[in-house]
């Protein structure tokens, strides 16, 4: 595939492979990928934006919810890490420059240079000391939001290897039920709206009557109005959307307060079989889950939600 440039920018997106390189070729670093154009923006995962699309991504082990099965990737988006670039303080947003260019990239059909560190090591901070390796060109096929390891949301797409002569093909981003041509800005808008829609489901809205919106794990009703309304979230146990396909279940939904609702959705508050409420990061005894008879809660959605945290490193 020809490199395809564009001429606005000091610094331009170009997708396809350079002239002068080929698949498999090794850098020394960030500074010898910029000076051959397989990756424009020196120490940075994602060169891209909302308006002209992503034209690669190093994969350097900066995330641990990254994965690479040499044809298919998983990549973990760009924002969220701390000052030393050490961890994850903060969530994602499909909003940051580098992910909304991936998003216009699945969107339109764009090819994506993928680059891999090679001998990724390191404790707090995980380097490359191998130098870079050119994968050759992939296309963005899929995208959603998560909660990682590290417990913040996270923007996830997947990635597929392109064959010689291949192009890729586009693949929307809005939501299913809506067909219309859109920007990348209005599709994002209409994601959040398809997501809040299914949050505030009949199915939603009759889990938080069984409790009178009263959280089922503490027990607190947030009264917001002088009429004595109240507030509060619904959590689906099995995570709705991918990569989690959670159902829009009664058997599905828990009524939780604000905090309550953060903590479940990010793994520090768990429910075991029994439907007791442990904490996540110690596994320590919290309360039994106040239940009504009318709301029977799966169990395989309950170990389906407790198995994304089953790695996480359990506090003395």
């Amino acid at each position: 595939m020809q490199s395809m440039a564009t001429t606005r920018a000091k610094n331009p997106v170009s997708f396809g492979t350079p002239a002068g390189v080929e698949e498999g070729q090794w850098f020394k670093g960030h500074t010898e990928l910029h000076a051959a154009g397989v990756h424009r923006r020196n120490g940075r995962g994602i060169a891209g934006t909302a308006k002209e699309g992503a034209d690669s991504i190093v994969l350097s082990g900066g995330y641990v919810d990254d994965v690479f099965e040499g044809d298919r990737v998983i990549y973990t988006g760009e924002g969220g890490l701390n000052d030393d670039r050490t961890r994850l303080v903060a969530d994602q947003t499909m909003d940051s420059p580098g992910n909304a260019g991936l998003l216009l990239s699945q969107a339109l059909g764009y090819p994506v240079r993928v680059i891999k560190g090679l001998d990724i090591r390191g404790t707090k901070r995980r380097k490359v000391h191998g130098g870079y390796q050119y994968l050759g060109l992939y296309e963005v096929v899929d995208h959603w939001m998560t909660v990682g390891q590290d417990g913040f949301r996270i923007c996830q797409f997947e990635l597929h290897k392109l064959k010689p002569g291949q192009e890729p093909r586009p693949r929307p981003v809005s939501p299913p039920d809506d067909g219309e041509e859109t920007s990348v800005e209005e599709a994002v808008r209409r994601l959040v709206t398809h997501e809040r829609r299914l949050r505030d489901s009949a199915v939603v809205q009759q889990v938080k009557a069984f409790y009178d919106n009263t959280c089922q794990i503490c027990q607190d009703r947030l009264v917001v109005s002088p009429n004595g309304d109240a507030y509060s979230e619904a959590a689906h146990i099995q995570a709705l959307g991918r990569p989690h396909n959670g159902p829009d279940k009664i058997w599905n939904v828990l009524c939780l307060c604000p905090n309550c609702h953060a903590r479940f959705d990010r793994g520090a508050l768990q429910l075991t079989d029994d439907l007791d409420v442990i904490d996540g990061l110690t596994q320590k005894f919290v309360r039994a889950l106040t239940r009504v008879r009318e709301h029977q809660i799966r169990v395989d959605c309950v170990r389906m939600h407790r198995a994304r945290w089953a790695d996480r490193t359990i506090i003395s």
